[in-house]
């Protein structure tokens, strides 16, 4: 049996948990990272040295970490994932640019808001901190916003990339914060609620 190795409110498990559910792929979860440690142990940082999750260990013993390595993993592995990573090269550069751009310039701001909000102490929060990830974060959501103005999806029809950024838009459109009014933004979330393996994995309440 396939094994993701991560605790299901961390929002890269997530993202792996909504791809298998969408696709039809099937996966036992494992606990493991925050209070459920594990990761620290010899056994798991012998497969992963980040002593992060999620990590993906396959029947035969092989594992793979990183989240975004894992979905294009998945997806070029199971016939079902092709629909969300179609090997037509320029819609998968365009995939894959929304994929490299939630890690580089999406996750670092959403991570701050988070922490801030979800998981620091109210008397430990670094405001100022705080407020630039909210102006970076409104920064770009509004690229996303305007990039919608050419369909539903981020490219094309549903694909890994609305997975990638979708995780964070839960948290955007929750957590208590002042939002700039993006309408198309919005629509994409709303639609993406209306999928049942979003609305089970990632509209969830924030821990």
């Amino acid at each position: 049996m396939r094994v993701i190795w991560g605790r299901s409110n961390s929002s890269n498990v997530m993202k792996l948990l909504w791809f298998c559910e969408e696709t039809g792929i099937a996966f036992e979860r494992r606990d493991a990272g925050g209070a459920f440690g594990v990761v620290g142990e010899a056994p798991y940082k012998a497969h992963n040295p980040m002593s992060l999750v999620p990590m993906l260990e396959e029947a035969d013993g092989w594992t793979l970490w990183e989240s975004n390595s894992i979905l294009r993993y998945l997806a070029s592995t199971h016939p079902q994932g092709t629909a969300l990573w179609p090997v037509e090269p320029r819609r998968r550069a365009g995939i894959e640019r929304w994929m490299d751009w939630q890690l580089a310039h999406l996750t670092p701001p959403m991570t701050v808001i988070f922490f801030t909000y979800v998981r620091t102490p109210e008397a430990e929060r670094d405001w100022p901190a705080t407020q630039a990830a909210l102006a970076r974060a409104a920064a770009m959501w509004r690229v996303v916003d305007g990039h919608l103005a050419g369909g539903d999806f981020l490219e094309g029809g549903f694909s890994l990339a609305d997975i990638a950024l979708g995780i964070f838009a839960h948290r955007w459109f929750n957590l208590p914060v002042e939002r700039p009014d993006l309408p198309r933004l919005r629509g994409w979330y709303e639609r993406l609620l209306a999928r049942p393996a979003y609305a089970r994995h990632v509209a969830l309440p924030m821990s």
